[in-house]
């Protein structure tokens, strides 16, 4: 059988090399199919792992409070901001918690020497470097007395200090932040732009207390950081968190509940559902390019049983089969298809490696998914070469003698 298979092979390949540009123009509708879904599962993956990559950099074992329910700029506006209290609370009564954080925010025009620039100024206390998963590049942190003082300091992201200062040392500088003034205490190292190609060193970190009072002119904070200390706590910690807060907010039941919560696993999940389900989409188009391959596979092969119908007659008039002829046939395309998805294989490589460079995602290459590739494009020929093999076994001997 081995050697019948083999001689079977080294027939097809001799057919396809007389053939040579036949077999290159029926194969490359399977090669477009194949490079397609190996590069949309390529990017796909490289665009999880690129997300992966932004969660992680927001924090490890990130939660999220917020005051208000449901999305958009209207989300808080009947709902009461977090006090102090309700700070001290979660942070007191909510166990595996490594870090609290709440967070003011504001746009402002920083202005220096003579420069200005538009960012925004987040207030928050000293453990916001941790929760938030920052680390300095120069300088130093806030400290806690800084924060209940609501000190004017302030920490710059990357891009504030390039815009305001340049080459010069910031540190110790005195900058205005709206109609505030601060000193520079410390720099964030840089993290770049995310997936969503926003800029994350464009901020200024400052003591919620002096964004509040100098900047806002409020007194709660409408979302609160938590880091929590294992990612195996983090059911416990939200279970007790909703808890918590809804005792502090006097909530009795589920409609009356004016806050929500988050972790960086729901982010993860909801945002990977949708990669999933465009990854789907476009694979259900390559798939369309590979089914009509396969049709242009069928049609070369019906052409090739009657071009060879002599051939053919030739073969079982000195003791060849029908099984043999069908064989024959069907190696001979899954042959075919097998080479156009080798192709497309590469084809594929390629176009990821170009898509993860003009999207800046990770180069990810799915080895499942190339050896599926592969299989799935020779049993391709298979099916679609069943019809002409069969064709040509179906054939009278005296019929096909005779033919020209």
């Amino acid at each position: 059988m081995i050697t019948t298979l083999g001689e079977a092979l080294r027939m097809a390949l001799a057919q396809l090399r007389r053939n040579w540009s036949r077999t290159l123009l029926t194969s490359l509708g399977i090669a477009v199919g194949v490079g397609a879904l190996v590069a949309i599962v390529g990017i796909g993956q490289g665009a999880s792992r690129s997300i992966e990559q932004d969660l992680a950099s927001m924090g490890s074992n990130l939660v999220s409070v917020e005051a208000g329910t449901g999305g958009g700029p209207q989300a808080h506006v009947s709902a009461p901001p977090f006090q102090d209290r309700d700070i001290e609370s979660i942070r007191r009564q909510v166990p595996h918690l490594s870090g609290v954080a709440p967070m003011a925010s504001s746009s402002v025009t920083t202005h220096y020497a003579g420069l200005t620039w538009s960012t925004s100024v987040t207030g928050s206390s000293p453990d916001w470097l941790g929760v938030a998963g920052w680390t300095l590049a120069s300088g130093r942190a806030l400290e806690d007395g800084e924060a209940r003082s609501g000190a004017a300091v302030c920490v710059l992201g990357e891009t504030v200090r390039e815009n305001l200062f340049g080459d010069l040392d910031p540190l110790g500088a005195r900058i205005r932040l709206g109609d505030a003034d601060c000193t520079v205490i410390g720099v964030l190292a840089a993290k770049g732009e995310n997936t969503m190609g926003m800029d994350q060193d464009d901020l200024v970190w400052a003591p919620v207390r002096f964004v509040q009072r100098r900047l806002l002119g409020t007194t709660g904070v409408d979302r609160i950081l938590l880091s929590v200390d294992d990612a195996a706590n983090t059911d416990e910690v939200l279970l007790s968190l909703d808890a918590v807060i809804r005792e502090l907010r006097h909530v009795r039941s589920d409609a009356t509940v004016d806050f929500q919560i988050r972790d960086t696993r729901e982010m993860a999940e909801h945002v990977g559902g949708i990669t999933t389900v465009l990854t789907g989409l476009l694979g259900a188009v390559a798939a369309v390019s590979l089914f009509v391959g396969g049709i242009g596979i069928m049609n070369v092969m019906l052409v090739s049983v009657g071009e060879r119908t002599h051939e053919i007659g030739i073969r079982m008039a000195v003791g060849a089969l029908q099984g043999d002829v069908m064989a024959q046939f069907l190696v001979e395309s899954a042959t075919l298809s097998a080479l156009g998805g080798l192709a497309g294989v590469a084809l594929g490589v390629a176009v990821t490696a170009v898509g993860a460079t003009v999207l800046e995602v990770p180069f990810v290459v799915v080895p499942a998914a190339v050896i599926g590739a592969v299989v799935v494009s020779a049993g391709l020929g298979v099916m679609f070469g069943w019809m002409p093999a069969r064709r040509a076994a179906r054939l009278e001997p005296i019929d096909a003698l005779r033919a020209p």
